[in-house]
């Protein structure tokens, strides 16, 4: 086993107020956790906070551009999946953004569906799957759907719930401690209690380590929680 350090977390960098706020709503909804920011400077304030998994990144921003801020961050060591968005449909905007290191582009207006769908690829690839489900014995997380199921039997969980466990599968036999779980399931401004992820970990145990019979989500003691796969 190792230690893990990813789960999902997303920053929204926008600096129209309407459309960042409606794509951050329309990405809770889909149970990401959500940052935003407003503008190129604050991105590095945040990044140095938290891990993202994906950045969703206007080009046109004040103080700092989304090409500078790309640029920056590559330098900086950081590879974190960067998904451009932007207003011109010029093939030298979507070329330079490409060379900054951009991963992909998407221009405005958008699809949420097809915004989602963008996501789902990145996020596929940087955590080496070829498919949106999880699967470890008969216990099945359908990213596509936000459903889970267990030998085929659908489980009814919670936003959170789901998230909690929708890390863990993404980390399958890596070690989650409690502060990388909470770091990506909750945002930058949740303020909860010290024990909040062991309270979601005792009521996924409630939901499906009863209805599987034995643990699959194991405590590995002082260092935090795992999911294994069979043979492991």
């Amino acid at each position: 086993m190792k230690l893990g350090e990813n789960a999902m977390r997303i920053l929204v960098v926008e600096d129209e107020v309407t459309l960042n706020e409606l794509t951050s709503s329309r990405l809770k909804k889909e149970k990401y956790s959500v940052d935003s920011c407003f503008d190129g400077e604050e991105v590095f304030e945040y990044i140095q906070c938290a891990e993202y998994d994906l950045i969703l990144l206007d080009i046109m921003l004040p103080k700092m551009d989304g090409i500078q801020v790309l640029r920056k961050l590559r330098a900086m060591g950081k590879d974190t999946p960067v998904l451009l968005l932007t207003a011109r449909d010029e093939i030298e905007d979507r070329v330079n953004g490409l060379d900054a290191g951009a991963d992909d582009y998407l221009v405005k207006p958008f699809a949420y569906e097809e915004l989602l769908a963008r996501m789902r690829v990145l996020l596929r690839r940087k955590d080496g799957q070829s498919t949106n489900e999880y699967v470890v014995g008969a216990l099945k997380l359908n990213c596509d759907t936000k459903r889970v199921y267990y030998k085929e039997k659908e489980v009814e969980l919670s936003a959170r719930e789901y998230a909690v466990l929708e890390c863990l599968l993404r980390n399958k036999g890596t070690i989650m401690s409690r502060d990388q779980i909470s770091n990506h399931v909750w945002n930058y401004y949740y303020e909860g209690g010290s024990n909040i992820v062991d309270v979601y970990i005792r009521s996924l145990r409630n939901k499906i380590d009863k209805e599987a019979g034995n643990q699959i989500i194991q405590t590995v003691r002082g260092m935090g929680y795992v999911i294994k796969g069979e043979n492991e």
